[in-house]
């Protein structure tokens, strides 16, 4: 897979967009809120040297061909990012990928991240090395859970002390999507 230029994704509503350092403000104004980091693998920031930090190694990522974090912006609003979506765990042997995301929560509830969610899972399956998606999530993340099962995928299982996060055990939830499930004219 050539990536010679980081690939830009566009939808009715947004533009999905490499995230540049210069975008930490923004991701530090929403990951140092509780309610968005309540299911995630990171503690709130409180800092604004640890978006820096993730944004650099969401670039490391994507250098290294292990995967895609596109910035999620309103059309209307190109230079703020509100979220962010992409793929990780890339594990190219498997053909399969892990999505994940997360969105400002004055955003929530907008339909938006189901916009993104279509045009990225659509460009993760336009991959020759991808055969199947997959997402885990936290088994109390509704939020979540609607938004995989209205974007195609299928949960696959309930897997107790998956995780070791927060200085705890937590379970997750595998949802799965594969490539002949997705629609062809996407």
């Amino acid at each position: 897979m050539a990536m010679e230029t980081f690939p830009i994704l566009e939808t009715d509503r947004l533009r999905l967009r490499q995230l540049t350092v210069g975008d930490a403000e923004d991701v530090f104004g929403y990951f140092s809120k509780d309610e968005v980091t309540q299911y995630y693998d990171l503690e709130s920031f409180t800092e604004v040297e640890q978006a820096e930090k993730f944004i650099r190694s969401m670039l490391t990522r994507y250098e290294k061909q292990e995967g895609f974090r596109w910035g999620i912006t309103l059309k209307k609003a190109p230079e703020r990012i509100v979220g962010t979506i992409g793929f990780h765990n890339w594990q190219k042997e498997h053909s399969r990928i892990e999505i994940g995301y997360e969105l400002a929560p004055e955003y929530w509830l907008q339909g938006l991240m189901t916009e993104a969610m279509k045009v990225v899972v659509d460009y993760g399956f336009h991959l020759p090395q991808v055969h199947r998606i997959e997402a885990f999530i936290d088994p109390d993340n509704e939020g979540s859970k609607r938004l995989l099962l209205k974007s195609g995928f299928a949960k696959e299982g309930h897997l107790r002390d998956y995780f070791y996060e927060k200085g705890q055990f937590v379970d997750a939830v595998i949802f799965g999507y594969l490539r002949e499930e997705h629609p062809v004219d996407c």
